[in-house]
């Protein structure tokens, strides 16, 4: 069967939509290290949602968010070297709506580690896992941009909450791809 224009239409927005969602969870990082509160308001909606599951503080609205990476402590952490790593997102895309998936890795120097020097690389006493964390991004298109509705992060730590959390990433996205490929055989 040949692919109509629609078709081709569909899929590249497809495409640009995972591209502009990777983007933004890309962004993360690079905005949570240098402190920008501005950014961090521009990419949640007002309403926006940081949970942080039971043990951490959380907060509503784009600012208050915001306002995590413009405390005095994560200053400190910024100062000390503190770098975020994600892993590649699993986009699950609902239209105008997604749910995206992924890891985080809270890394920071070690100021007390025994300086080694690697051969081409100099010296460094090296850097230390702070905290490793599952994330649930709950985004949506609005005005043809994507925005974070919720984002609720949890600790690695073997708990049922972050097993469920990543299950529900893989089952939501698994079932949605055996909907949509029983109405393709159907067509």
């Amino acid at each position: 069967m040949m692919n109509t224009s629609s078709d081709f239409e569909t899929r590249l927005r497809t495409i640009e939509d995972k591209l502009a969602i990777y983007e933004l969870i890309a962004s993360h990082p690079p905005s949570a290290d240098t402190g920008a509160a501005d950014y961090t308001v521009s990419v949640y909606r007002e309403d926006g949602v940081f949970d942080r599951g039971p043990t951490l503080d959380g907060a509503k609205g784009a600012k208050d968010i915001a306002a995590f990476i413009q405390r005095p402590e994560h200053r400190e952490a910024i100062r000390g070297g503190l770098a975020h790593f994600t892993g590649l997102p699993l986009v699950d895309l609902r239209g105008d709506a997604a749910i995206v998936t992924s890891y985080l890795m809270i890394v920071h120097l070690d100021q007390e580690g025994e300086p080694r020097e690697l051969a081409n690389h100099g010296i460094s006493t090296g850097y230390r896992i702070h905290r490793a964390v599952v994330n649930r991004w709950e985004l949506e298109k609005r005005h043809g941009r994507w925005m974070i509705a919720k984002r609720t992060l949890l600790p690695v730590d073997g708990s049922d909450i972050h097993q469920e959390l990543l299950q529900r990433g893989l089952s939501e996205l698994h079932f949605d791809r055996e909907i949509g490929a029983a109405q393709a055989e159907g067509e």
